[in-house]
């Protein structure tokens, strides 16, 4: 590590959150990288198999697939490389990373948000859905989701920018998350994580307002369908967004949110992990396993690769 005694600026980070034992890496790395891979290809098909489908949900659905792969893509191929022993990262690398990390967080917060409503349009005015819901509200919201995304990430990480963090270098942690390299610094945070407290907790009290909002109507409005099987085909089109909403929240919320002196390493870590690198792996099984559409998608388009392959042998 290169320190300047005066200014005390650093020019690499060590990310120290797992353990130095051989054995243990190696298996975390097929772990890891056989998570990745999956997430890749999971969503890949996704992304693939909605461009065949006319609902506007399936145009944010594909979006959510887009963001999946690139959370993913920011932390696993450096968590990677942790595992081989090339722990460090440079110092414009990780502000990189952590811009990147906020930008796509917030950005899948704001879909979920959008694909709640298109999931309260959809079933509270169908009649209007397809007049609501249009191709041109639809690229609205989704543009406006990245602009905001965009404003919170720059928001944050550039003020972080000007912190000095001494002879600090060891995030203990497997990535440059906001929280855990504000904590390395020997200046004063307040107003940082001021900041983040005041633009995170806009993002995820109006997301999760607008979501609570579109449930409650879409309980209300099932609950009065008289038939049993239309109430279980009317809840089975929103209950896979449920769920990912259900584990993206928790996660995600429960790491940014809580006070400093709940925070744990351990704990900070593993719901690190389920939101930033299992939760974009489980988004297209669970939406693939939920959503007849999808599964009829994805069962013809890998007969017709499988019959595209026979043909070539």
């Amino acid at each position: 590590m290169e320190i300047e005694n005066q200014s005390t600026r650093i020019t690499s980070f060590v990310l120290s959150g797992f353990s130095n034992n051989l054995p243990v890496n190696l298996f975390l790395f097929f772990v890891f990288f056989f998570i990745y891979v999956l997430t890749l290809l999971a969503n890949i098909m996704i992304m693939i198999v909605t461009s065949h489908l006319p609902s506007p949900m399936y145009f944010f659905l594909a979006h959510l697939a887009f963001l999946d792969i690139c959370l993913s893509s920011v932390t696993v191929p450096k968590l990677l490389e942790i595992f081989n022993k090339r722990q460090t990262i440079s110092y414009s690398a990780c502000f990189v990373q952590m811009f990147f990390i906020l930008l796509m967080g917030s950005s899948e917060t704001c879909i979920l948000t959008a694909m709640a409503y298109d999931r309260f349009a959809a079933i509270c005015k169908p009649l209007h859905y397809l007049q609501i819901m249009n191709k041109s509200f639809c690229r609205w919201l989704v543009g406006g989701a990245l602009a905001l995304a965009f404003s919170y990430a720059s928001m944050n990480t550039f003020p972080a920018l000007k912190l000095d963090f001494c002879e600090k270098y060891f995030i203990r942690h497997f990535s440059c998350e906001f929280t855990s390299l504000l904590a390395l610094s020997c200046t004063d945070t307040v107003s940082n994580l001021t900041l983040l407290l005041i633009t995170s907790g806009i993002i995820a009290i109006s997301s999760f307002t607008v979501i609570l909002f579109s449930y409650i109507r879409i309980i209300s409005t099932i609950l009065k369908l008289k038939s049993l099987e239309a109430k279980r085909k009317t809840f089975s089109t929103c209950s896979a967004h449920f769920i990912v909403v259900a584990l993206y929240y928790i996660t995600g919320c429960f790491r940014y949110m809580r006070p400093s002196s709940a925070s744990s390493i351990i704990v900070d870590g593993l719901f690190s992990i389920q939101y930033s690198i299992f939760t974009p792996m489980l988004n297209p099984l669970i939406y693939s396993l939920k959503n007849r559409e999808v599964k009829e998608a994805m069962k013809k388009l890998i007969s017709k690769a499988f019959v595209s392959l026979f043909h070539i042998n």
